[in-house]
């Protein structure tokens, strides 16, 4: 069986760095838009989870050569993720409570609808930007609602320095740029800055294109 770290092409020892760095590169050459296959993708992702998993294992168990007694950790959080604009295509509506099921039975593009691992003290924005995925941004620090996504199941800790009301707050809207899973499993919607509602905090995109995920 192939191990993950030679799906990635790094050495078992390798630390997270050399693994991200890795995974950056192998996402690139098998994405469908790259001329790669959806199980191609879904293998470096999965490997990748899988790498840091192995790594997080061996420095819990290094932790506890120590005999102190330290409250367990989350390995992360489980995101199941959907792109808002598939919704029209398919008739769905976002406050569907079978949404994600019809979306998993519809065979969209990975791009589109999928899972993958947020680690601890990722940001959502960063952790899909992390793994291959071009999610909307623009100012990368709450001021707009470019990112936004809508929370389905489980949570998100968002500060509270940001531009979305309390009302949409209370409906599950939270900006990914600035927030990260508390939960260990999530449904999320994302590419919701086309809905009416949060048109007017919208930034213009053209001013960050440019820009990449570690500006």
């Amino acid at each position: 069986m192939v191990s993950p770290f030679e799906v990635l092409g790094v050495d078992p020892d390798a630390d997270e760095a050399a693994i991200v760095r890795a995974y950056r590169q192998r996402v690139k050459e098998v994405h469908p838009d790259h001329g790669g296959t959806t199980e191609e993708f879904q293998l470096v992702q999965t490997a990748y989870e899988e790498a840091l998993a192995a790594l997080d294992a061996e420095t819990d168990a290094l932790e506890r050569e120590s005999d102190d007694e330290a409250e367990p950790q989350r390995q992360g959080t489980r995101v199941e993720y959907l792109n808002y604009e598939v919704l029209d295509d398919h008739g769905w509506s976002l406050d569907d409570e079978a949404l994600f099921e019809k979306a998993a039975g519809a065979d969209l593009d990975p791009a589109d609808y999928g899972q993958f691992l947020v680690q601890p003290h990722e940001y959502l924005l960063e952790a899909a930007e992390n793994r291959g995925f071009s999610w909307p941004y623009a100012c990368r620090g709450g001021a707009c609602a470019n990112c936004a996504v809508a929370v389905v199941t489980g949570e998100m800790e968002m500060p509270s320095s940001h531009v979305l009301s309390s009302e949409m707050v209370d409906r599950g809207y939270r900006l990914s740029c600035i927030s990260g899973p508390t939960t260990d499993e999530m449904q999320v919607v994302f590419n919701l800055k086309h809905l009416p509602e949060l048109e007017e905090l919208r930034l213009p995109a053209q001013r960050f294109h440019h820009a990449q995920p570690t500006d």
